[in-house]
């Protein structure tokens, strides 16, 4: 059993206009059934980690609707930033609270915007992973890369662990340009760095306090005062001194220059739903591929259409004649139409909305 800490943060701007900052992609249902994808990420852990031990770590503007998603959640269990500080703070904070529980506790921290296809696999995968770091190891789970994905980070792996699944994390790398992405993939030493960690806690917070020591004390000392009256005190002092950084650049790149970190890899039909395009290929379809997005909000009419993603998220019809590879998104106050080809340059529109001050549409 362990501690499931799922980071529910971002405002999804690859997937706008569904995805907005006050209720990001995390919060809408686009697992192919009637699960929001921080729904299906609490399901998928429920084996691993109970009620009383999964918690979430999300904004002041998500809380509510985090707590109406996960009504067995215990109000103690959602933990509520003041402001965004990237990965690291977020879990720092949870393993600094978990550790004044229990302080050698197993932590185990997941993405809310992740798709899982096959969740015994997942969770087999967690198990095997549990066991290096009980160990002391801070462990990641890298997937198998399927393709030369240039939008992922990749994990240089090294030597396995006699009579285990664990391999050596030799080097976090970047996302790379398509011929080195080849050139990861015919290796077969990269897997893809999905940020999926396991740790005892007591370990990962010493490696904090090791690489980042401002960071960890401030953490520390928030989780000290968090089951008292002190709290909002203590966030509204600290909280805003604390380094924005993401846990990779924060701890676990150094940690796996010094032989602390390891990986299990992992094939279960992971996908980050990063954008449109995205969708459209997990999700279910027709037979020419057309992927509607439906909560009974809308009607669709495609003729003559194939590879086309739509979601309809009013009471308009929409219709389509003679598409290919055409994304459609119809909500109340915006329409999105793009080629699927490019569905990840929609965060250009997010950027453009923000230089003109057009924030009613963010």
């Amino acid at each position: 059993m362990l501690y499931a800490v799922i980071l529910a943060g971002g405002s999804g701007t690859r997937l706008w206009p569904l995805s907005r900052a006050g209720h990001p992609k995390f919060l809408h249902p686009l697992t192919g059934t009637s699960s929001t994808l921080l729904q299906a990420t609490a399901e998928r852990l429920d084996g691993l980690a109970t009620a009383d031990t999964t918690m979430v770590v999300t904004g002041v503007a998500h809380a509510a609707a985090v707590a109406r998603q996960l009504p067995d959640l215990p109000d103690d269990n959602i933990l509520v930033e003041p402001a965004p500080r990237d990965s690291c703070a977020a879990i720092g904070l949870a393993a600094a609270i978990i550790a004044e529980r229990e302080p050698t506790a197993l932590m185990g921290s997941f993405a809310s915007d992740h798709l899982v296809a096959d969740v015994a696999a997942f969770q087999s995968v967690v198990r095997a992973a549990a066991v290096g770091a009980q160990a002391g190891k801070l462990m990641t789970i890298g997937i198998t890369p399927t393709r030369a994905e240039t939008g992922y980070g990749y994990l240089k792996c090294g030597a396995v662990t006699a009579g285990s699944q664990i391999r050596a994390v030799e080097e976090f790398a970047e996302k790379p340009d398509a011929e080195r992405a080849e050139s990861y993939v015919r290796s077969r030493e990269y897997l893809w760095n999905a940020s999926m960690f396991l740790w005892r806690v007591d370990v990962f917070l010493n490696e904090l306090a090791r690489q980042q020591p401002e960071l960890h004390s401030g953490l520390r000392r928030i989780a000290a005062a968090w089951h008292g009256p002190r709290r909002e005190d203590r966030l509204t002092e600290i909280w805003p001194t604390l380094k924005k950084i993401s846990v990779d650049y924060a701890v676990m790149e150094g940690a796996a220059a010094e032989g602390l970190v390891a990986t299990v890899p992992g094939t279960f039909g992971w996908n980050d739903v990063g954008d449109f395009h995205t969708l459209g290929d997990v999700l279910p379809g027709d037979a020419r591929g057309n992927v509607v997005l439906d909560d009974a909000k809308g009607e669709v009419i495609l003729h003559d259409s194939a590879d086309v993603v739509v979601v309809p998220r009013t009471h308009r019809l929409v219709a389509a004649v003679g598409l290919t590879d055409i994304v459609i998104v119809d909500t109340e106050d915006a329409l999105l139409v793009c080629s699927r080809g490019r569905a990840q340059e929609v965060k250009a529109v997010v950027d453009a909305l923000r230089s003109r001050g057009a924030t009613d549409y963010l």
